[in-house]
């Protein structure tokens, strides 16, 4: 008997706050969800809004690991010998699905993940937009002819790679899914997926859309785990690739982990960006893209723009008006519409950034709102891990707020002079993920852009991503990038064919 599909149980057709519990297997392999050999030694997964226990999350071992990517490859097998024109169609069909059970999908990535149900919705559109994207690129996959002298040619072939790993993080959980899944099937190849163990629930609806959209059975797989699981699936020898977005520290081990078998990586690992407001800036524009720069997702935003510079002139009428908004801000279930600012994903990560704020303090730096704790009026809420949106002023560069990435809702705000001297400071960190800019003279736009030592620098706005431009980073914030045409060279590797039409002309 067939598997009924996550998407069409009762618990998760009427999922709210605090009434999903999910007792299904959340590993996928073969085309279906497959039981935990190991049950005892799972993990509670938290409801980030109301701390109480979403499900129990067994890590796969290594003999389920490598079930996992051997199907993967019987997949692959299959899948690299369609045309492109073939595998368009199929992917085509997929992010149609996701597009039609958007709403569905947003609502579970809440419950899975805390952030507000706006925000989540927008994830969940550029899920599929990535995947429509990719499907359209794949019937363009072409090399090249090269003529060669007395009549002989050469040619290119861009072919798969094999089975590519995708290890993803907790703030999007589905989008990252999908912006490391779409180019890799596109190119031909299959895919094994680790979740973030905090956020597991999602990646599962996923892989059902994707068997339901025509994959070959195993194409897209899924493990759970944590270190462990990750580290088994590096070392695993039928994997081509691994890519990984998450911390600086856990990137470095999977980059010498899969050195070990030359594995090709591709690293989206953290940020410490900066964000220049100059005195020529429309205000009214600097102050929302520094909100956006610092507040999606509760701040749990890798290329967050939380350094932000304002040249000294206009600094009091900047942090007046940044200030009036963020206390705006509405906090609490963050599967209600009017809501802005959800839950962090745990009581350890909210931990950490209050301790960030307070460390601030102590370091000289001045609250102007928030950095604490938030206990929404909302009983069921009691028990989740809320904060108040903060603006911290008086920072130096200096200050462990300023240097290190908080991964919460912290702007750090400090003021600057010179262009010459903000670029200096800006670029003083050995982050390099995305950067800023607000100021209304063209000619130092793009100036300050070219000087910026980022992947990315936005110029007149924040944290905009669609799906047709690059994103990666400088640095150690990593290396390769993911979405754009580009990250097709990511996921295949080239063929050179020689053709002789002529005799061997040989030295023996």
């Amino acid at each position: 008997m067939a598997q009924q599909p996550l998407l069409q149980l009762p618990e998760f057709q009427h999922a709210t706050t605090g009434s999903l519990a999910v007792a299904q297997p959340l590993n996928f392999w073969a085309g279906a969800r497959v039981p935990s050999r190991d049950a005892k030694n799972s993990e509670p997964v938290y409801e980030p809004a109301t701390g109480r226990v979403l499900c129990d999350l067994p890590a796969c071992g290594a003999e389920e690991v490598d079930q996992a990517v051997r199907s993967a490859h019987a997949a692959y097998l299959k899948w690299r010998g369609l045309s492109g024109m073939e595998r368009g169609r199929v992917l085509l069909e997929a992010a149609r699905i996701i597009r039609e059970r958007r709403d569905q999908i947003a609502r579970i990535e809440v419950v899975n993940n805390g952030k507000s149900i706006t925000e989540a919705e927008v994830d969940i559109d550029i899920a599929w937009q990535t995947i429509e994207y990719y499907a359209g690129i794949a019937p363009t996959l072409s090399g090249q002819h090269i003529q060669l002298p007395g009549g002989s040619f050469a040619y290119t072939r861009r072919e798969p790679l094999g089975v590519c790993v995708g290890i993803g993080a907790w703030n999007y959980p589905f989008q990252i899914a999908a912006w490391k899944s779409a180019p890799a099937l596109a190119c031909g190849n299959a895919m094994v997926y680790k979740p973030s163990p905090m956020a597991p629930v999602t990646i599962v609806i996923l892989a059902e859309i994707y068997k339901e959209a025509g994959v070959p059975d195993g194409l897209f797989n899924v493990v759970q785990g944590g270190a462990e699981t990750g580290s088994l699936l590096c070392h695993h020898p039928m994997v081509a690739k691994v890519s990984f977005t998450g911390s600086v520290p856990t990137g470095k081990k999977v980059m010498e982990m899969s050195a070990k078998g030359v594995k090709q990586v591709t690293l989206e690992l953290g940020g410490k960006s900066p964000l220049i407001i100059f005195k020529d800036c429309e205000l009214e524009n600097a102050v929302k893209g520094a909100l956006m720069a610092n507040f999606l997702t509760q701040g749990q935003v890798c290329c967050n723009g939380t350094r932000v510079y304002v040249q000294r002139d206009i600094l009091p009428q900047f942090l007046e008006e940044v200030v009036k908004r963020t206390k705006a801000i509405p906090i609490g279930d963050p599967l209600l519409e009017d809501t802005r600012m959800g839950a962090l994903i745990s009581r350890p990560q909210l931990d950490k950034v209050l301790g960030f704020v307070k460390e601030a303090q102590k370091q000289g730096a001045r609250v102007l709102c928030g950095g604490e704790p938030f206990v929404p009026s909302d009983p069921k809420l009691k028990g989740g891990y809320f904060m108040s949106p903060c603006v911290l002023d008086n920072c130096r560069d200096d200050m462990t707020c300023v240097k290190e990435e908080i991964f919460g809702p912290v702007m750090s705000v400090m003021p600057f002079d010179t262009e010459e001297e903000v670029l200096q400071r800006a670029n003083n960190t050995t982050f390099g993920l995305a950067s800023g800019v607000f100021t209304r003279d063209v000619a130092r736009a793009h100036r300050v852009a070219a000087s910026l030592e980022a992947g990315t620098c936005f110029i007149n706005n924040y944290n905009v991503s669609p799906v047709e431009v690059p994103f990666g980073g400088y640095k150690m914030s990593g290396f390769g990038r993911e979405n754009g045409h580009v990250t097709i060279e990511y996921y295949s590797q080239l063929k050179t064919v020689v053709v002789e039409m002529g005799d061997v002309q040989s030295l023996f």
